[in-house]
């Protein structure tokens, strides 16, 4: 899969072009909000993906209302690469969405420069409890509003008032099988991340 060139956005004003960047990113969000859907849509190698089959077991701690399509879920990990430009490489970690993996999310977490932090309109209230984790581990952050076809349309300041979003803070509407909008919520991460980096924790 080719490299997505600068030039198709317009140039990508805070990245480096001198030598080749590695960055970890954690995708996040609630349960079912397409986190692995966009890391599949992204990834330019096959993608490492531990999804199961929802059994009985999970009646009653997986909310699947307002998903009746729903029936596999991330139970660890899903993994992609994507390269942006010749000298920038984001490494993709997908983490499981229900509170009971978020011990494990910190695991997963560990030497991220950025979390994207996908929401739907549909269940905006379930995104605080993962924005307020990554604000706890400290790490910078984007969100992406993945438009689910039956989800209510908000304008991005209508979004930002009820997330309650730092102004600094990349806010980017996608659809999370579509690649050219995936690709800017990454890029909107990756921008925000290494301006928030002191010059001797760039990455490398």
């Amino acid at each position: 899969m080719d490299s997505v060139p600068s030039t198709d956005r317009g140039g990508i004003g805070y990245l480096p072009s001198a030598a080749e960047t590695l960055m970890k990113l954690v995708v996040t969000g609630p349960f079912g909000v397409g986190k692995t859907t966009l890391i599949r849509t992204l990834s330019e190698i096959p993608t490492l993906h531990t999804e199961e089959v929802m059994t009985q077991s999970s009646t009653g701690l997986d909310d699947t209302a307002g998903l009746p399509e729903k029936s596999t879920t991330t139970v660890a990990i899903d993994f992609g690469r994507l390269t942006v430009q010749d000298d920038l490489v984001l490494y993709m970690f997908g983490t499981p969405g229900q509170e009971r993996f978020f011990p494990l999310w910190e695991d997963i977490a560990r030497g991220a420069l950025g979390a994207l932090v996908m929401v739907d309109t549909r269940r905006l209230e379930d995104s605080f409890a993962v924005m307020d984790m990554v604000e706890e581990q400290g790490l910078p952050y984007a969100v992406a509003v993945n438009r689910f076809p039956d989800a209510p349309a908000h304008t991005d300041e209508v979004l930002r008032k009820h997330l309650d979003l730092d102004p600094r803070t990349p806010l980017v509407q996608c659809d999370a099988r579509e690649r050219r909008g995936s690709i800017d919520a990454l890029i909107a991460l990756a921008e925000h991340a290494l301006t928030r980096l002191p010059p001797s924790q760039e990455p490398s």
